[in-house]
């Protein structure tokens, strides 16, 4: 009985950070792997991960919205519920990808939607309407300067290295928190063992 009551307790909340950390490891690792996959098989879309599409920002016609080498992720939708102030990602006529932000919906006499666009940041609206086949999805949220680093890792085989070190750098620190936790405990039951 009394070996029982001298046994350390687990840290749970140690317990719930190492699994967390390895949750959040993996799935980094898994989607980036399915996007590299996805823009490898399709290199004309841009690729998603549950409709999600992630872009970096290339210039600061947003600012101060959403600046370069930001990171920003826009989610596939209906175009028929866009709406003036909502921000876009679209192909343009050059067939790249802008995002700007809707400042005026037209709709034609057979219902169809266009919008006008235009950068925060520029003086004028965008010369040509962004036709709904067009539209590669509404802004969602960004991640500041994510961009730039990733700009960085235009090569998959580089990212994956990364991505690697990072879950050995995580694996060794879980490694001596545990130690350091069991250590603690050993002390405690050392102290409680000798009064």
């Amino acid at each position: 009985m009394e070996k029982n009551k001298n046994k350390p307790k687990k840290n749970i909340l140690g317990i719930i950070i190492k699994y967390l950390f390895f949750i959040v490891i993996i799935s980094i690792i898994v989607i980036s792997f399915i996007i590299i996959v996805k823009a490898n098989k399709n290199p004309d879309e841009v690729p998603d991960f549950l409709g999600y599409k992630p872009m970096i920002v290339l210039s600061g016609s947003m600012e101060t919205s959403i600046y370069t080498g930001d990171l920003v992720f826009v989610k596939e939708i209906d175009p028929n519920v866009l709406k003036e102030n909502d921000i876009i990602a679209f192909r343009n006529e050059a067939n790249t990808i802008t995002t700007h932000r809707i400042i005026e919906v037209i709709t034609d006499s057979e219902g169809e939607k266009a919008f006008r666009t235009k950068g925060d940041n520029n003086n004028t609206a965008d010369i040509n309407l962004v036709l709904s086949k067009d539209i590669e999805g509404v802004y969602v949220f960004k991640i500041p300067k994510l961009g730039n680093v990733l700009m960085q890792l235009k090569e998959p085989k580089t990212l994956a290295i990364i991505l690697l070190v990072i879950l050995v750098i995580g694996l060794i620190w879980l490694n001596m928190a545990d130690k350091i936790e069991k250590d603690k405990q050993y002390e405690e039951l050392k102290k409680k063992q000798q009064k």
